[in-house]
C-alpha cells in the first residue's frame, strides 16, 4: 500500500482547487490532490469543457477546458502530486498532529491540513438501467480506468457519447484484443476531433461502432461474455469480456458526511476569516462549502483559497512568522514562480 507525505491534501481537482495550488505554493506549501476523474478540472472539464465562462477577471469569455488549462500552467511551478479515478475514503486525526487520509484505492495520505474543494460534492458515475449490471462491477464492468493494462487482449464494450467514452476507444484501442463502441444516436457531445478520429479508425476497420442501447449483459460468475445492444434495426449480441459505461456523473457528498463536521443541507460550514470547517485544520473553499451571503461562482472560490492558504500556513509552519507580499513586486516570489529578472 502507498503512502504519500505532503503539506497539504486537496480532495477535488477543479478549478477552485488548482488556484488553491498556487495560493498555498506562494507560502512553500506542497499539495496533493485526489480526485474521482481521470483528468483535472472537475464539473468543468467533464460536464460542459467547451462551454463559455463570461466571469473570470481579464478572460472577457474562456472555455471551461480553457481555464483548466491555464491554471494547470499557473500552478506547474509548484509540481502538485495528483491521484486521479479516487476518492477519499476516510480521514482521521494523527495524535502528532496533522491527518491521515485513505482512497478507495488502499493509499495513505498524511498531511498537516485538509482543503476540501469537492465543488457540490464528489462526483460518482451513474450506474446504467441494465439489469444485473451490480453483479459485473469490479470485475469486468468499471466506470474508470485505472489501469489500461486491465484491458489488454480483452473485448472491450465501451458505452456513450462523451468526452470519456470517446477518449478511452481511441486510448485503448491499441491495447484491447477489439473495441466496440456504443452510443443511443450517432451524434457525439465529444470533443470534434476525438469524434473524427474515432469516425477514422471504424472506417479502417479498427473498432466497430453500434448505434444503440444495452438492454441485456450475458456472463457467470462476475465475467462478462456478451451484451445485447437493441439498435434502429432490432438486436445484436456484442462479444465483450470488459465494459466501460459512461452514463455521466451524480454528485453527492460521499464519504465526506462522515468525517466529522457540522453539515448544513450537504454543504459544509465555515468561518469567512480563513474557510476553516467545525474540524481545525479542515478546511472547505468552492461549491461545498456554505456561509450567509455564499455565491456559487469559481470567482468566489478563488477569493476562498486566498484567506484559506494565509490561514494553512500559520498550522504547516507555526514558528514562521507570515510576510505579505505582492506578485508583482516580491523577488522573492518571482523565484518561486521562476520568472526571469
Amino acid at each position: 500500500m502507498d503512502t504519500f507525505k505532503t503539506d497539504v491534501l486537496i480532495v477535488g481537482a477543479g478549478p477552485v482547487a488548482l488556484f488553491a495550488v498556487f495560493e498555498l505554493g506562494l507560502f512553500d506549501m506542497k499539495c496533493l490532490l485526489v480526485d474521482i476523474l481521470d483528468r483535472p478540472g472537475g464539473q468543468c472539464t467533464e460536464l460542459y469543457p467547451e462551454k463559455p465562462i463570461y466571469d473570470i477577471p481579464a478572460w472577457p469569455s474562456i472555455s471551461a477546458q480553457g481555464l483548466v488549462d491555464q491554471l494547470m500552467q499557473q500552478i506547474e511551478p509548484f509540481k502538485p502530486q495528483f491521484l486521479f479515478n479516487r476518492m477519499v475514503s476516510g480521514l482521521e486525526r494523527l495524535e502528532q498532529g496533522g491527518f491521515r487520509a485513505t482512497t478507495d484505492a488502499g493509499e495513505t495520505v498524511e498531511a498537516k491540513v485538509v482543503v476540501i474543494a469537492a465543488g457540490a460534492g464528489a462526483f460518482q458515475p451513474k450506474r446504467p438501467p441494465i439489469p444485473g449490471i451490480e453483479d459485473y462491477e469490479g470485475t469486468s464492468v468499471f466506470y474508470s480506468v485505472r489501469r489500461m493494462e486491465e484491458f489488454r487482449g480483452q473485448d472491450l464494450l465501451v458505452v456513450g457519447g462523451g468526452d470519456s467514452a470517446l477518449d478511452w476507444t481511441l486510448n485503448l484501442q491499441p491495447v484491447a484484443k477489439s473495441v466496440t463502441l456504443v452510443h443511443r444516436r450517432p451524434e457525439f457531445r465529444a470533443a470534434p476531433d476525438s469524434v473524427n478520429k474515432m469516425l477514422a479508425m471504424r472506417d479502417e476497420g479498427l473498432i466497430d461502432f453500434q448505434v444503440g442501447q444495452v438492454t441485456k449483459l450475458s456472463g457467470e460468475g462476475g465475467q462478462l461474455s456478451a451484451a445485447t445492444v437493441k439498435g434502429p434495426d432490432g438486436e445484436i449480441e456484442v462479444p465483450c469480456t470488459r465494459m466501460l459505461p459512461f452514463f455521466g456523473l451524480t454528485m453527492k457528498l460521499g464519504p465526506i458526511s462522515d468525517w466529522g463536521l457540522n453539515l448544513h443541507e450537504n454543504q459544509i460550514p465555515v468561518d469567512t476569516e480563513k474557510f476553516e470547517t467545525s474540524v481545525p485544520g479542515v478546511f472547505a473553499i468552492g461549491d461545498i462549502n456554505w456561509y450567509s451571503g455564499k455565491l456559487r461562482l469559481i470567482l468566489c472560490g478563488f477569493h476562498e483559497a486566498a484567506l484559506m492558504a494565509q490561514a494553512a500556513k500559520k498550522i504547516v509552519s507555526p514558528a514562521e512568522r507570515i510576510v505579505f507580499q505582492y506578485t508583482t513586486s516580491s523577488s522573492s516570489l518571482h523565484r518561486k514562480l521562476g520568472v526571469p529578472d
